[in-house]
């Protein structure tokens, strides 16, 4: 995941311009090797709804959950041999953020097979 604080991110100013254009390369880099195999940017926290779930009740609110300036612009899925490929490859991001690792949740499927 992409962390970053996209109060000052604006569009049209030349240094956005260029960092997109290394993002765009690193993607390219990556997913050509074979290592991405999915990821989005997302838009920013000013579009967020947040649905909350407290003491039996649903509230519906406009705005990001945290009041963090940092948040999740983004994520990548990647296929890697174990934590350390990952690691040399986020080391290579061409923009200031946070870069944050996860290993996906696995689900053993239930066996198809039937017991007597």
């Amino acid at each position: 995941m992409f962390i970053s604080d996209d109060s000052d991110w604006d569009p049209s100013k030349p240094e956005t311009q260029e960092a997109y254009k290394r993002v765009g390369e690193w993607f390219e880099q990556h997913s050509k090797s074979g290592k991405i195999t999915g990821g989005e940017e997302l838009k920013s926290t000013t579009t967020a709804t947040t649905v909350r779930q407290r003491n039996g009740k649903i509230s519906v609110t406009d705005g990001p959950f945290s009041e963090s300036k940092e948040s999740i612009g983004g994520y990548a899925l990647v296929d890697v041999k174990d934590l350390d490929e990952a690691i040399a490859m986020a080391k290579t991001w061409p923009v200031l953020s946070t870069i944050e690792i996860r290993p996906l949740v696995t689900h053993d499927a239930p066996s198809a097979r039937l017991e007597p």
